[in-house]
């Protein structure tokens, strides 16, 4: 049973990010507009880099390959995307509640990248991410 939960979990967690990075270059005119109007400096460069690094790290993450090296990386850029794309501070009313709502909601991804990422870690003396 622990063994299909982890499974389970891993997959819809990828699958988190796997459509996303996806839709970065399906709607691409929609969320270059987003980046700006958030101020991100190199829309354009920034973009298509999130995008892939999503479809990648999701993938490996699918396959069970590299897991918590890839759920490191998806934590950090969820870190990123937290402090500039939800910045709920610089809000008020309605949107305010939607960015604070996607911050929050993105604190639950990123402790379930955290512990996919402690569950699958070993140590570097054994030169290797487990993917058993």
């Amino acid at each position: 049973m622990k063994q299909n939960l982890y499974n389970l979990g891993r997959c819809l967690i990828a699958l988190y990010f796997l459509l996303p990075g996806i839709m970065k270059f399906a709607a691409w005119d929609q969320h270059i507009a987003m980046m700006e109007e958030h101020g991100m400096p190199m829309a354009s460069i920034l973009l298509p880099l999130a995008g892939l690094i999503q479809i990648g790290a999701a993938i490996l993450i699918i396959v069970d390959r590299y897991t918590a090296i890839m759920a490191i990386v998806l934590a950090a850029m969820v870190v990123l995307i937290n402090l500039n794309l939800h910045d709920f501070w610089n809000y008020s009313g309605i949107v305010q509640a939607h960015e604070t709502q996607n911050f929050v909601k993105n604190l639950g991804i990123l402790a379930g990248l955290l512990i996919l990422a402690g569950y699958r870690w070993e140590p570097l003396s054994k030169s290797k991410i487990s993917h058993a």
